[in-house]
């Protein structure tokens, strides 16, 4: 009997695809990724077309709607863990090319099954599974079959998945022409939500007993990070390391995960704390331990420290700890070790002036560095005018960061094709030699300066490739945002959010008129951006002229409508028109009514 027989009654679709994922879980790993992947993909669809609490993010993938914080509010911090877990083996089965260990499936499978219970146990209408149910890896089918998928097959299923989905949704579209059709679907999703609405209240009423083997979950999570940032712990001195010095009675303790260089010396150790607990109670114990591995090593590691859902790094020889979202690769930490010796002064290391000669410029450039060098800020924020050059800024702004060594790859974000591209001929005009890659043209090459749109860098922020994420968290040492505006901020928020680099926001808003959301976000106070040059202050310095005001009225606007001076076609339009409840049909409209339906605040809405 399947593990999973409780999702058959009301659950279906998600049932055959877990049913698929747990049968061939022990004799074809990669399928079962796969199955279970597209299990969980199923029942999310199907939580956010019933759920009136979840807000449909910005695109219908799975990594999004998983990430929506809305989601997170209905599900909680340990089913986003699992849902990540599940959605990463599932990609991995899909895009990696090595084989896929009996144990990543294991763990889909027994994750899957603790996402499933809380779905029955929240949405079904029936009955509900017994609370102390649990997954057992011993119980999976052990029937060997002929022959594994390969990769090539699975890739084509998962296309002709892909491809029956748009399918399907292009012809709901089509179906939803017309408005009569909307409002009925309308209506029946109303009534939908409200019946689900009151089964889910009806179901929390009761309390959640349902051991959900947390534990499991964050050491699962962490080793997936600590994988995806290229870290394969297949040595045994990679966790539970030994050190002495503790202070304690024994003087001894182990340290969770130690990660290593070339040279046998520690880059880095990971502290996991339970989940219950805030990942922060482990700082001090991650201090103590890299105490240890300093006196051993003669080097003090990186130090990180994690409950499985909320994940610390603290170089504590420079900055004081901040969230992140995964692990640094090896290189990366080697780099951050060669910075704690070999970076430069800022405010020793001159700026280009062939890249930009006007004071203004220069002077956002030194302040930012004031920002990085002397606070020990990680965020700035630049307000300038259009036409004084912000683009020009940055990139003489970046040449000094690296050649004082605080950055080595740097990625240039902007909201609209035609900004990229103007970005990237600005960089390879004042900066060839960094190799600007544009990855909207070109996603697969390599750099040191990188343009994008926003959708594009979200799009290749799960990118995998052989197990390895091509972008980590640590990959770019500084991200610049091009044009910030409060809305890119909250669609996008999440790309600032996953990068652990230094950020630099353009805008060329005044400053009094930027929002509290865009100066939140580069933990600034309102109205105080880190350096600012204005429109008034360019024109009056003679680099800017002031803007001319050119008014272009509208005929119709000024005059009104006639029937008279319609087209044939137009007065066939005008007659079917229903103007009034008598069935009078006026022979014009005047400029007055004409502007107030023009100008009413929901056609401005809708414009907006």
């Amino acid at each position: 009997m399947s593990q999973f027989s409780f999702l058959q009654s009301e659950f279906a679709p998600v049932y055959e695809h877990a049913l698929k994922a747990e049968s061939a879980a022990l004799s074809d790993p990669r399928a079962a990724c796969f199955y279970a992947r597209l299990a969980l993909e199923t029942a999310v669809k199907w939580m956010y077309e019933r759920d009136r609490a979840l807000k449909s993010p910005y695109d219908t993938a799975l990594s999004a709607l998983i990430h929506e914080p809305s989601f997170r509010n209905v599900v909680g911090n340990a089913l986003v863990t699992k849902a990540r877990i599940i959605k990463d083996h599932g990609n991995r089965a899909v895009h990696d090319t090595r084989p896929v260990a009996q144990q990543a499936a294991v763990t889909a499978l027994r994750e899957l099954f603790h996402f499933s219970y809380w779905l029955v146990r929240t949405y079904a209408k029936g009955a509900k599974p017994e609370a102390g149910l649990q997954f057992s890896a011993d119980a999976l089918p052990k029937t060997a079959q002929v022959e594994a998928t390969t990769l090539a097959r699975l890739q084509a299923l998962a296309k002709s998945f892909e491809e029956k989905t748009k399918a399907h949704e292009q012809a709901e579209a089509a179906r939803l022409q017309t408005e009569q059709a909307r409002a009925q679907l309308e209506a029946e999703i109303k009534l939908l939500q409200d019946e689900i609405a009151a089964v889910k209240k009806a179901n929390q009423a009761a309390p959640d007993t349902h051991n959900y083997n947390e534990e499991q979950t964050r050491d699962a999570f962490i080793d997936l990070l600590l994988h995806e940032a290229g870290w394969p712990l297949d040595q045994a001195r990679d966790r539970e390391y030994p050190v002495r010095g503790m202070p304690n009675n024994a003087g001894e303790g182990f340290v969770d995960y130690v990660l290593w260089g070339d040279d046998g010396k520690p880059l880095a150790l990971v502290e996991a704390k339970r989940t219950k607990r805030d990942a922060r109670v482990g700082q001090q114990q991650a201090k103590l331990y890299a105490d240890c591995l300093e006196k051993e090593f003669g080097r003090r590691p990186v130090i990180f420290y994690s409950n499985g859902y909320e994940h610390w790094i603290w170089d504590d020889a420079g900055y004081p700890p901040r969230g992140v979202q995964g692990f640094l690769k090896k290189d990366e930490l080697m780099l951050l070790h060669q910075r704690r010796t070999g970076r430069k002064s800022l405010s020793a290391t001159d700026v280009d002036s062939t890249i930009v000669e006007r004071f203004y410029q220069t002077r956002a450039i030194r302040r930012i560095g004031e920002a990085f060098e002397n606070d020990n800020q990680r965020k700035a924020l630049l307000v300038m005018a259009t036409g004084s050059g912000k683009t020009r800024t940055v990139i003489a702004l970046i040449d000094q960061l690296m050649r004082a060594n605080w950055v080595k790859r740097a990625l240039f974000l902007a909201d609209r094709v035609a900004l990229v591209n103007q970005a990237a001929g600005a960089f390879k005009t004042h900066l060839p030699h960094v190799a600007p890659v544009n990855l909207i043209t070109d996603r697969q090459a390599e750099g040191r300066v990188y343009v994008s749109t926003y959708p594009t860098m979200v799009g290749l922020i799960d990118d995998v490739q052989n197990g390895v994420r091509r972008f980590g968290p640590g990959h770019f040492d500084l991200i610049v945002i091009d044009e910030a505006h409060r809305s890119v901020y909250r669609k996008y928020r999440a790309i600032f959010e996953y990068f652990d680099s230094f950020l630099v926001g353009l805008t060329a808003t005044p400053k009094d008129e930027v929002d509290r959301d865009t100066y939140s976000l580069f933990d600034l106070e309102r109205g105080v951006p880190t350096d600012s040059y204005e429109l008034d202050e360019a024109v009056t310095d003679g680099f800017l002229v002031p803007p001319k005001a050119v008014s272009v009225p509208l005929k119709f606007q000024r005059e009104g409508i006639k029937y008279d001076d319609l087209s044939d076609d137009e007065k066939e339009a005008w007659d079917a028109l229903e103007w009034s409840d008598d069935g009078q049909i006026p022979d014009r409209v005047d400029a007055s009514a004409v502007n107030k339906w023009l100008f009413n605040a929901d056609t401005v809405d809708k414009v907006l």
